[in-house]
């Protein structure tokens, strides 16, 4: 494997705070009571416009006025209440060194990937990051890695997602990609095997671990 694509959200940072609480902010737009905490996670992963009407069964204007709302408070305070996985520095930095072609691909808009990378000061190990466009042409996970892979021209081949949700998994299914599996963000052990992984990790280490043995 040369290109390594990293997911974001449970993979690399520790979103919980800052997505819940703008989500919150969403429903206290609108008035209504606030979801147990287990409700609310199911908004970390998938595009912010499906949730709101799959999950809640709002209609497509008020889904998009909903997505207007959360990003109201994340732009300005949500994006930062967020922290790096134990570990995760030093293996991006080390996988780097290796030689491996190293991205981002999420569901979370491609600025605000950006910003979270820099505020970090991971930028320059990267060699490119892809996310969703505000005009909602690109959300999927599966959207991202096809822009990605059009975009890089890197084979797929030689190409791994890392990932902690379904989503992810399904997602490079769906592009012709592996999936290796992290079990320390919001997805679960048992719904990454049903989907297909080529392992699952526990920990940051563990996944270096893994591409050592490649």
């Amino acid at each position: 494997m040369k290109s390594i694509l990293f997911d974001l959200d449970g993979t690399i940072i520790n979103s919980q705070e800052g997505i819940t609480n703008c989500v919150r902010y969403v429903f206290d737009y609108w008035g209504m009571p606030q979801p147990p905490i287990q409700d609310l996670l199911r908004f970390i992963g998938p595009p912010l416009k499906n949730s709101f009407m799959n999950y809640y069964h709002f209609d497509e204007e008020k889904a998009l006025i909903s997505v207007k709302k959360y990003r109201e408070r994340f732009d300005v305070t949500g994006i930062f209440e967020c922290e790096l996985y134990e570990g995760v520095r030093e293996l991006i930095e080390n996988l780097h060194q290796k030689g491996y072609r190293l991205f981002l691909a999420s569901s979370k808009p491609e600025r605000a990937c950006e910003r979270i990378i820099e505020h970090f000061h991971l930028e320059s190990y990267f060699d490119g990051i892809f996310g969703a466009t505000l005009d909602g042409k690109i959300g999927t996970k599966e959207e991202v890695l096809e822009h990605l892979f059009e975009a890089t021209g890197i084979e797929r081949t030689e190409a791994i997602l890392i990932g902690d949700t379904k989503f992810d998994a399904l997602g490079a299914k769906e592009a012709g990609i592996s999936c290796l599996g992290v079990t320390y963000g919001f997805g679960s052990r048992e719904e990454l095997e049903a989907v297909g992984v080529v392992a699952l990790c526990d920990t940051a280490s563990e996944v270096e671990a893994y591409f050592e043995t490649e």
